[in-house]
């Protein structure tokens, strides 16, 4: 019987990794804690990078495909500062190399590419062990036990799969983050339409920022920034507690929260160390959020992630998944790449988080945008 590669976690490293591997004709199982592919939000727009988001589509065979979900004018990017001036613009020319998608129309555009049955929804990891020469138990909320030969963490921030080869956890950057969305915002919203355009848009100053993206439908997704303790996402009223933090704004900027559709939904920007490696551990390894968890503030933890998915395959495919040495050969040498790659993303984007939100912002921001315009 073939060797079936296990993965838990699917988001879009976990779904890459086994559409590449079934275009090769590998077994893969992918493990996930949701009731199922609707059962939660997704967020909101993603710029797929040439060299890493795109590559890893081209090699599931599905950039074609991709394309047919791009949203025009999205690459366009608006920075302003807190009285809602314009200071940095940037139009969608329609010939940029960072496309902008919706999370959910790529996470779906991966799911239905696999097999059926692939994915096995509702089911929490609650404890996983060695067992024997690299080989894994793994145990699920519903009581199903699975012994896994090739084990791959894809299981996000607080990875259930990370213990098995390092004790690093994510810790809290200083920064809290609050999403929400207007929708038909060019006829309800159009004072904050006007202030995010047809794409991004950041509007920033010392320790917070209202950063937006133009999502299909008439749709603009909100995320607020605080530098601020953790304990602020706790409050009752978030909307409330916002509309303190950005009295002082420009109405429009304002008017982003003030008319705010969705629910507020808080969540922490934590991180891994920079540079998180850990030793050849048999018969597991990591991919995603789960092996080098960064802030949002260099676009790359979905590019990474499918990346690392694509790689991972690819090592796996050339030496095979049959032998346990094999395997560790593929894992040795994906990770030999992937750890060095993701510590530069993960050191930009550490940095881009700091100068977001220093006391001459938007003007560090504007500096490393026009650097890489």
């Amino acid at each position: 019987m073939s060797t079936t590669v296990t993965v838990i976690g699917a988001g879009l490293g976990g779904l890459t990794l086994a559409r590449v591997l079934q275009r090769h004709g590998v077994h893969v199982a992918v493990y996930d804690l949701e009731a199922g592919p609707v059962a939660r939000a997704q967020g909101g727009m993603l710029d797929m990078h040439e060299e890493s988001g795109q590559a890893a589509l081209r090699a599931a065979g599905l950039y074609e495909a991709f394309r047919s979900h791009v949203l025009p004018g999205g690459e366009a990017m608006r920075i302003l500062d807190r009285a809602g001036r314009p200071r940095w613009i940037e139009e969608d020319e329609g010939n940029g190399g960072r496309p902008e998608v919706p999370r959910e129309d790529l996470r779906r555009l991966l799911l239905e590419s696999l097999a059926p049955g692939t994915v096995r929804w509702g089911r929490k990891l609650v404890s996983v062990r060695p067992v024997r020469g690299g080989w894994h138990e793994l145990t699920f909320a519903d009581g199903e036990v699975v012994v896994s030969t090739v084990l791959v963490g894809a299981d996000g921030a607080w990875s259930r799969v990370r213990p098995l080869v390092s004790g690093a956890r994510p810790s809290y950057s200083g920064t809290a983050l609050v999403t929400t969305r207007l929708y038909d915002v060019d006829r309800a919203h159009p004072a904050a339409a006007a202030a995010v355009g047809g794409g991004s848009m950041m509007a920033l100053a010392e320790g917070h920022g209202l950063l937006a993206h133009r999502e299909p439908d008439a749709t603009i997704e909100l995320y607020a920034a605080l530098h601020a303790d953790e304990a602020v996402l706790e409050a009752d009223d978030l909307r409330g507690l916002l509309l303190d933090a950005f009295a002082d704004w420009a109405p429009e900027l304002r008017s982003l929260v003030d008319e705010a559709d969705d629910a507020f939904v808080g969540r922490p920007v934590s991180m891994l160390p920079v540079g998180h490696s850990w030793p050849r551990t048999p018969g597991v390894t990591l991919l995603g959020d789960a092996a080098h968890l960064m802030s949002p503030f260099a676009g790359e933890g979905a590019n990474l992630a499918m990346q690392d998915g694509a790689e991972l395959a690819a090592a796996l495919v050339e030496h095979g998944v049959d032998d346990p040495a094999a395997v560790d050969k593929a894992f040795a040498e994906y990770e030999a790449a992937m750890v060095p790659r993701a510590a530069v993303a993960a050191r930009e984007s550490a940095a881009n988080l700091e100068i977001a939100f220093r006391a001459d912002a938007p003007d560090g921001m504007i500096e490393v945008i026009s650097g890489h315009a």
